[in-house]
C-alpha cells in the first residue's frame, strides 16, 4: 500500500523558487546584462574608432571614461528612485533611456556626438543593477536568497570577460555601430518582458529626495573615479589626478558628516553599517572587485602585448574563467543557503589566490594550458566568493531598506574596482617602463603586476572573517512570503 507524499512545511515551502520569481530573475537579468556589457565591450573597438571618427585616442576614450561616470552620477539615485515612483516604473523608464542612448551611439558621426550618446547610455543603465539586486533580494527573502542571487550576479561577473569577445567579433566581421545596435533587440525584449511580468509596487509619496546628500555625493563619486583613472596613466600623485582625486573625496567626506547627522533619510543610509553581515559583506565585495578588475585590465593586455594574440583571440582567451563562475554559480548559490556565508566566502578567497598565483609567477615558458587551468580556478574561486557575500549583505536587512543597501553596495564594488585597476595600471606602466630601459623581458613586469593583484585579493580575507557563519533560520521564510507578496 502506497503512502501518501507528506505535505511539504511552511519552510520547505518558503524556500522553493516559484515560477514568478524564475520569471522576475530571468527579466531583470535580460534587463541587466547588456547595460554591464557596455562597460566593457567598447574597450576593443577603441583603436577602430580613432580611424573611423578621425579623433585622437585620448578623445575616444571618452567614450569609455563617459559611460561609467555617468553610472556613478545616477546609482545613488536608485534606491531613492525605487521608493518614490515604485520600481517597476523606473526600471521601465531606465530600459527605455538606455535602449535610447544605444540607438543614438550607433548612429553617432563624431567623438563628440557618442561621448554625448555614452552618456545617455549611462544614465539609463546606472540604475538597472542596484535595483535589480533590491528587487530580487526583496522578493526572494533570505531563504531563498542565496540560489536567487546566483542568478542575478552571472551577467556581472561574465560581462568583463564575454564583453570584449562580442566586442572584438562585431569589430572584425560587421562593423562598429554594432557593438551597440545589438542592445535592440534584447533591450526591446527587456522592456515587453518587464511591462508584463514585473510586479506593481506603491509609490510612497512621503519619500523626499536628499538634495544636499546629492549635491555632495554624486559629483564626489564622479570625481573619484575620474582622479582613479587619470592616475592609472600618470600615478596616484600626478597632477591630473590629484586634485580630481582630493575634490571627490573631500565631497564624500562631507556627504559622510550629512548622512550620519541628518533626521531624515540620506540619499545612502551609513548607518546600515551597523549591521555587522552588511558592513563585512561590503567591504568584502569592495576588497574583491579590487582584485577582480585588477587583472580583468592586465589579462588583455598580457595576452597581447607578451602572448601576441590579437583583440578577439585575447577576448577568448579570458573565457576559461567564466567557465569557472558558472561551475561556482552551480555549486556556491544552494550551498549558501544552507551553510554560513563565512566559509564559503574564505575557501573561495583562497581559490582566487591559488588561480592567481601562476600569473604573479609568469615567465616566456608558462604555458597556455597551466594558464587556462589557473583561470577556471580564479573563476570559481570568485564565484564562490561572491555568492555568499552579497547574500550576506541583504539577509538581516529589512525589506523596506532594500534599495538603499542596493545602491550602497553598488557603489562599493564600482569603487573597489576603479582603486584596483588603478593600482595595477600604475604598477605595470612602472614596469614596461623599466624593461625598456633594462631590456628585460615584458613577462616580469606583468609578474610583478598580477603580484599586486594576489595581494588585493589577500585583503579580502579580513572582511571575509567577520562575514556570518551560520545557515539562515528556518524561519525566514514567512519573511520570504509576506515580501513576496509586497
Amino acid at each position: 500500500m502506497n503512502r501518501p507524499t507528506p505535505a511539504p512545511t511552511v519552510a520547505e515551502q518558503d524556500a522553493r523558487i516559484d515560477g514568478s520569481l524564475w520569471w522576475l530573475c530571468g527579466v531583470l537579468v535580460l534587463g541587466a546584462v547588456t547595460t554591464l556589457l557596455d562597460g566593457t565591450i567598447v574597450n576593443v573597438a577603441i583603436e577602430t574608432l580613432t580611424h573611423e571618427l578621425d579623433a585622437p585616442l585620448d578623445s575616444v576614450q571618452w567614450s569609455v571614461t563617459g559611460y561609467l561616470l555617468a553610472l556613478s552620477l545616477v546609482v545613488p539615485l536608485a534606491g531613492w528612485a525605487m521608493e518614490r515612483f515604485g520600481a517597476k516604473r523606473v526600471w521601465l523608464a531606465a530600459q527605455v533611456l538606455f535602449l535610447a542612448g544605444s540607438v543614438l551611439s550607433g548612429l553617432a558621426w563624431s567623438v563628440e556626438s557618442l561621448v554625448v550618446f555614452r552618456v545617455v547610455q549611462g544614465l539609463g543603465g546606472g540604475m538597472v543593477m542596484p535595483m535589480a539586486q533590491a528587487m530580487l533580494a526583496r522578493a526572494a527573502g533570505p531563504a531563498r536568497l542565496g540560489r536567487v542571487m546566483a542568478v542575478v550576479s552571472v551577467p556581472a561577473m561574465l560581462a568583463p570577460i564575454i564583453g570584449p569577445v562580442v566586442g572584438g567579433y562585431f569589430v572584425d566581421e560587421l562593423n562598429w555601430r554594432w557593438i551597440f545596435f545589438i542592445n535592440i533587440p534584447i533591450g526591446l525584449a527587456a522592456i515587453v518582458l518587464a511591462w508584463i511580468k514585473l510586479p506593481a509596487d506603491r509609490p510612497r509619496t512621503d519619500r523626499r529626495l536628499d538634495l544636499l546628500g546629492l549635491l555632495l555625493l554624486s559629483p564626489g563619486l564622479a570625481l573619484l573615479l575620474y582622479g582613479l583613472a587619470e592616475a592609472g596613466s600618470g600615478g596616484f600623485t600626478d597632477a591630473g589626478s590629484l586634485p580630481w582625486t582630493l575634490a571627490g573625496t573631500a565631497l564624500l567626506t562631507g556627504f559622510a558628516v550629512h548622512a550620519l547627522r541628518t533626521p531624515g533619510t540620506p540619499l545612502i543610509d551609513l548607518r546600515l553599517f551597523a549591521d555587522r553581515g552588511y558592513s563585512a559583506a561590503v567591504v568584502t565585495q569592495f576588497t574583491l572587485n579590487a582584485g577582480v578588475f585588477g587583472a580583468m585590465f592586465l589579462l588583455p593586455l598580457y595576452f597581447q602585448l607578451d602572448r601576441g594574440a590579437g583583440v578577439l583571440e585575447a577576448g577568448l582567451m579570458l573565457a576559461p574563467q567564466g567557465v569557472g563562475y558558472v561551475i561556482a554559480m552551480a555549486l556556491a548559490g544552494k550551498a549558501t543557503d544552507k551553510a554560513g556565508a563565512g566559509p564559503l566566502a574564505l575557501a573561495g578567497v583562497l581559490i582566487t589566490l591559488l588561480g592567481t598565483l601562476p600569473f604573479a609567477l609568469v615567465d616566456d615558458g608558462t604555458g597556455r594550458g597551466l594558464l587556462a587551468a589557473a583561470m577556471v580556478a580564479r573563476g570559481i574561486g570568485v564565484g564562490v566568493v561572491t555568492l555568499p557575500s552579497l547574500a550576506a549583505a541583504y539577509r538581516s536587512l529589512a525589506p523596506a531598506a532594500m534599495p538603499r543597501a542596493s545602491s550602497t553596495m553598488n557603489i562599493f564594488q564600482r569603487l573597489g574596482g576603479s582603486v584596483g585597476t588603478a593600482a595595477v595600471a600604475i604598477v605595470l606602466q612602472n614596469g614596461l617602463t623599466g624593461s625598456k630601459a633594462s631590456s628585460t623581458p615584458v613577462s616580469d613586469a606583468f609578474g610583478t603586476s598580477f603580484w599586486w593583484v594576489f595581494g588585493l585579493t589577500a585583503l579580502t580575507l579580513l572582511p571575509a572573517l567577520l562575514l556570518p557563519r551560520t545557515a539562515p533560520a528556518p524561519a525566514a521564510g514567512a519573511v520570504a512570503k509576506e515580501t513576496a507578496a509586497a
